[in-house]
């Protein structure tokens, strides 16, 4: 089996994050034009065609005027694991510095974010039947009873992982069922410093991230992302279950799916978007060494610039 790529793949590379939110992609537009850099989608969902208003994924404008990569890489059918993820990044970041460029690591997913700086553990193979056992369970208990099973023998890894974030919940109580070892355990090298890469998380006051977030999503919505997820559900195949976790696109296939009022739905994506923005953080705020840019204010690109700088040359 091959092993996923280290932290040394991205030695000479850059990192700009943030909640969801936060105008990431217009400052690494301006960074990228001045450090001739190209941009690395640090983002599990804009990986799939198809999944473009509510992602917020760089338009073809965007595209032309810096080079983009791991955006559009996946049809909304496939699946992409962080390690899948993980080895294209390290094929991007050597394509971009083959060019003389800067790799630009833009975007705001924590368990990407985490093994581009850590690494990732070598974790046991899948067990097609016991994962099927927990996915049944999944459907037949629900996300927090299945959250509390975990807890019950893995309280470290419960602790990190949301109730609603099936997928990694069942997971970790798979590797458990079949190894009898905890998934926490086997992810030891992940407390280990993570390595030296320039990460910078764009800090905005929180309730005007979250009034951002809530003009977002009208924004949004206005432009045609009720239609984008009408399109998704009429392809010729249903999207993996990847896919289907993208922010605000279930309760939007469930309006279409089952009707409902529509001010309500709306208000549900908001404070959802919103609730992931705070999670978000409260993971940046314990990630060691990662410099915090307030957003407001002149110059934002400078002073990412300059924090960039500071702590690493």
């Amino acid at each position: 089996m091959t092993m996923p790529a280290t932290p040394a793949a991205f030695a000479d590379a850059v990192v700009l994050t943030g909640a969801t939110g936060s105008g990431k992609s217009a400052v690494a537009l301006e960074l990228a034009e001045h450090l001739g850099g190209e941009i690395v989608g640090l983002d599990s969902m804009t990986l799939y065609r198809g999944l473009d208003i509510g992602t917020a994924k760089p338009t073809a404008a965007d595209r032309t005027r810096v080079p983009h990569h791991l955006i559009d890489v996946l049809d909304p059918w496939e699946s992409g694991s962080v390690a899948w993820w993980l080895d294209r990044a390290a094929q991007a970041c050597a394509d971009i510095r083959r060019r003389g460029k800067v790799p630009m690591f833009v975007g705001g997913t924590p368990f990407y974010l985490k093994a581009l700086l850590h690494g990732l553990f070598e974790a046991p193979p899948v067990d097609p039947a016991i994962r099927a056992k927990w996915e049944a369970e999944a459907e037949r208990v629900g996300g927090a009873a299945l959250h509390a099973k975990l807890a019950a023998v893995d309280p470290k890894a419960a602790a990190k992982l949301h109730p609603n974030d099936m997928r990694r919940v069942v997971r970790a109580l798979e590797v458990f069922d079949a190894t009898g070892t905890r998934l926490s355990e086997l992810q030891t090298s992940w407390e280990l410093p993570p390595a030296p890469i320039p990460c910078v998380v764009l800090d905005w006051p929180r309730e005007e991230l979250y009034r951002r977030i809530d003009a977002r999503v009208l924004a949004m919505l206005d432009g045609g992302w009720l239609d984008e997820a009408r399109a998704l559900l009429g392809l010729p195949k249903p999207l993996s279950a990847e896919a289907r976790q993208a922010l605000g696109y279930r309760d939007l296939f469930d309006f279409l799916a089952y009707g409902g009022n529509w001010p309500d739905t709306v208000a549900t994506i908001q404070t959802r978007t919103r609730q992931f923005a705070k999670r978000q953080l409260t993971w940046f705020r314990s990630l060691p060494g990662a410099a915090w840019v307030p957003a407001t204010g002149a110059n934002l690109a400078g002073r990412v610039r300059e924090a960039w700088a500071k702590d690493f040359g």
